[in-house]
Formats: structure tokens, C-alpha cells, sequence
């Protein structure tokens, strides 16, 4: 799957899709994605284009880390990655190019700065472990996690729309990126994100669902 076609989602996708858990893996992967909105409640409540700093630096992890560990077992099994690789390595980009527009928008300060860098690494170490043990597990955590993005972008124009929060012009990265129009503002950048982050969830959970198959098949 190429950049572009992860970026231009089917206009199609549920916004309220919900892969419901039918294995310990899945409730793991859902009960970490659970607790963790908790607390990104907890901290930002409303203040949403914060939020999407922290979400996006996060969710910019495990495609890298996906897609280098794949590409790891490959040259150790020499086999072919079926797309894998790519597909992974895009949605790490993706998601950085989501972290820069929000950066531009939402101006974090010294200490929310602090707080990325510190849920990056911590994150990084997490899913780094998780995906050696489980990619099966990691990828159905994902898929959770973009779930829980598309519905924190939901809310971001619920108060854009009320008027609660500025529709500010869209940055300039965010216009080349998504190839907006000149006068796009806030409210279509969000638009932008949360298609993408519709195909992430879509893409994570039919990876979960092809590793579930095989370790299946592998049993029988």
C-alpha cells in the first residue's frame, strides 16, 4: 500500500467501527487502550489539539517499529514481507506528518514538551517488547488505538463546530500535505486526520487478523 492510498481513505469507513475482543490478546490490547484514554482524558480534557501532540507522537511509534522488525525477520528468514514493510513504514510518516501540523496549531509548551518526550520513549521501549513477544498483540492494540483517535477527532470538531474552538487556518504543512485548498482551515485538517487515522485502525486489525489466522492454522 502506497503513501497515497493510505492517506485517501475510503470515504465509506464506519466512524464508530468497534473490533470487538474474542481472545485474551485482544483484551490486553483493549485494556491497555482503555486505561490509557483514561488518563489522556484525565490530563487534556477538552484541550484537543494538545492531545493530538501527545496521541500523534505516540502513534507514530509502532509503524516504525512494526515495520523494522518485519523487515528484521525477513532478511533473517529470507522471505517476502507481503507489503508489510511499507505499508508500516508509511504509517509511521503519516502519523509524524499529523505530529507536525498539530505542533503548528497547538504551540505546546516547555512542560507538555517534556511529557512527549517522556511517553515517546516510554512507549517506544513498550511496543519495541510488546511486538517481539506478540506482533499479533500489537497490532490488534493499534487498531484500538486508532479507534479511540478517530473518535478523539470526532470531538475536536464537535467543538470546532460549536465554536468553542477556533477554526485557525490550516498550517502550511498540513495544506501541501493533503493538498488542501489555500483558504482550508482547522476544521479540514481534522477532517484530513481522522480519515487517516480511519485506515490505520483498518489496516492494524486485519494485520491482527491475519496473525490470528495463522497462529491458528499453525495450531491445527
Amino acid at each position: 500500500m502506497q503513501e497515497h492510498e493510505m492517506k485517501a481513505s475510503n470515504n465509506t469507513q464506519p466512524l464508530d467501527e468497534h473490533r470487538v475482543a474474542r481472545n485474551f490478546s485482544d483484551r490486553v490490547a483493549l485494556g491497555i487502550t482503555l486505561t490509557l484514554r483514561f488518563f489522556a482524558d484525565t490530563f487534556f480534557a477538552k484541550r484537543y489539539g494538545n492531545r493530538a501532540i501527545v496521541l500523534e507522537t505516540v502513534a507514530a511509534v509502532p509503524g516504525m517499529v512494526g515495520g523494522m522488525l518485519v523487515h528484521l525477520r525477513c532478511l533473517r528468514w529470507m522471505v517476502e514481507d507481503q507489503g508489510w514493510i511499507r505499508t508500516l513504514l508509511d504509517e509511521a510518516e503519516n502519523e509524524r506528518m499529523h505530529l507536525m501540523t498539530f505542533v503548528q496549531i497547538a504551540q505546546p509548551n516547555w512542560f507538555e514538551r517534556f511529557v512527549i518526550l517522556t511517553v515517546q520513549a516510554l512507549f517506544f521501549i513498550a511496543f519495541f517488547l510488546l511486538y517481539l513477544i506478540s506482533p499479533r498483540t500489537a497490532h490488534r492494540l493499534v487498531g484500538y488505538f486508532e479507534e479511540q483517535a478517530v473518535v478523539s477527532y470526532t470531538l475536536y470538531l464537535a467543538e470546532i463546530d460549536a465554536g468553542r474552538v477556533e477554526n485557525v487556518s490550516a498550517p502550511d504543512v498540513a495544506i501541501s500535505y493533503w493538498n488542501l485548498p489555500v483558504d482550508a482551515r482547522l476544521r479540514d485538517v481534522v477532517l484530513a486526520v481522522r480519515q487517516d487515522e480511519m485506515g490505520h485502525r483498518d489496516v492494524n486489525h486485519e494485520f491482527a487478523d491475519s496473525l490470528t489466522s495463522i497462529e491458528f492454522q499453525q495450531e491445527v
